[in-house]
């Protein structure tokens, strides 16, 4: 059994990609061919903005958001603990401080409660320029952004959606990718839209801003090729991962829709013995992960090994208490319900192809017979 099998949908999808990638070998623009122009405009389309920009990967689309926001030394970016190491590496790069905060108990993302505070004491400090806030659509299910851009808003904060776990997924109706002043997607392999390779993307409906990240991701280019106006990156997502990406993204909403039969299969069949996670009102996941939480976590994942059934664990460190981090001195039990997790999450295979489902769940369900 695979964690995510990615064989299974290329075998799904084989005839249309191949025929794609070919049409690439056959005109041989291998670098910003027409694919990437198609893509990026469907890309728009599907997520409901004026503006979709890729780029090589998800870490450096949130690298081009940080410099088209001028981030730099003396800036707080707040960010939350429980999630990947990219989203704190992007700001730190730029020699600014990631200002960690701690997570929702019921969602698992960034706390907004918790978040107006760290804010409040930054600005108590004094030390730092409160600049913007990332909050990272984890697992599948999109951040509280209601409340998040109220904040925002409150203090003057730029907004960052990273939704990386989260693409496909809505709150209200509107789809992930879409909020903010910037949104960044990566097309990770294992992501639920991803590429047979890196790649990424940025989402915004601001003009300016648009032009600015077109321009950062090809060494800060002007009017003229070879005139660079600014200093950038090369960062282009290149023409095969763009024809792969064109005919993953035509099958997507199906996918989705598998996705969300295979969770609530999990949920129907596990949630007398385990916490499951929630879906709020008005809120759609797109199941990246299938997240459980148990203080007996490493007695479950060796059960389930021993079953033939494999899981992983998202993420077994907080972002505080990485090794690059640890320099700004966080006292143990100062982020209590990111810490909770970090000790009790782990996650079940989830991938739209998934026919397995009823033989994870009769085994985990043995656990607790």
């Amino acid at each position: 059994m695979q964690f995510i099998d990615l064989k299974a949908q290329y075998q799904h999808l084989q005839t249309k990609i191949n025929s794609r990638i070919q049409q690439v070998l056959e005109h041989g623009q291998y670098i910003m061919g027409p694919e990437v122009c198609e893509l990026e405009e469907k890309l728009a389309e599907y997520v409901g903005v004026k503006h979709a920009i890729t780029c090589a990967n998800g870490t450096d689309a949130l690298q081009l958001t940080m410099m088209a926001f001028d981030v730099k030394q003396g800036d707080a970016i707040f960010c939350p603990t429980f999630t990947f190491f990219a989203t704190a590496e992007a700001p730190a790069f730029f020699g600014a401080t990631p200002i960690f905060v701690d997570s929702d108990s019921a969602t698992f993302n960034i706390c907004p409660v918790d978040l107006e505070k760290r804010i409040q004491a930054v600005i108590a400090e004094g030390k730092l320029t409160p600049k913007a806030i990332i909050a990272v659509d984890l697992f599948g299910l999109l951040a509280n952004y209601p409340e998040i851009e109220k904040i925002a808003e409150k203090y003057q904060l730029k907004l960052i959606e990273d939704a990386a776990q989260g693409f496909g997924g809505s709150l209200n109706g509107k789809k992930a990718g879409s909020f903010g002043d910037i949104a960044t997607t990566s097309f990770f392999p294992a992501k639920p839209l991803g590429c047979y390779g890196d790649g990424g993307a940025v989402f915004t409906n601001d003009d300016k801003l648009a032009e600015l990240i077109k321009s950062y991701r090809v060494h800060g280019k002007g009017s003229d090729k070879y005139d660079n106006v600014r200093i950038g990156m090369n960062s282009r997502l290149d023409t095969l991962q763009a024809a792969i990406l064109l005919e993953k993204l035509a099958e997507f909403p199906q996918e989705l829709i598998n996705r969300n039969v295979s969770a609530d299969a999990y949920q129907a069949a596990l949630s007398q013995n385990i916490c499951t996670p929630q879906v709020p009102e008005n809120y759609m996941s797109s199941w990246a992960q299938y997240t459980l939480v148990d203080e007996r976590r490493a007695e479950l994942m060796e059960h389930l090994k021993v079953k033939g059934v494999p899981s992983v664990i998202y993420y077994a460190k907080c972002m505080h208490q990485q090794t690059a981090f640890r320099k700004n001195s966080y006292p143990q039990g100062v982020f209590p319900v990111a810490e909770k997790l970090a000790k009790q999450v782990f996650s079940l295979p989830m991938h739209p192809y998934i026919n397995e489902v009823d033989v994870v769940t009769t085994a985990l369900n043995s656990f607790f017979d």
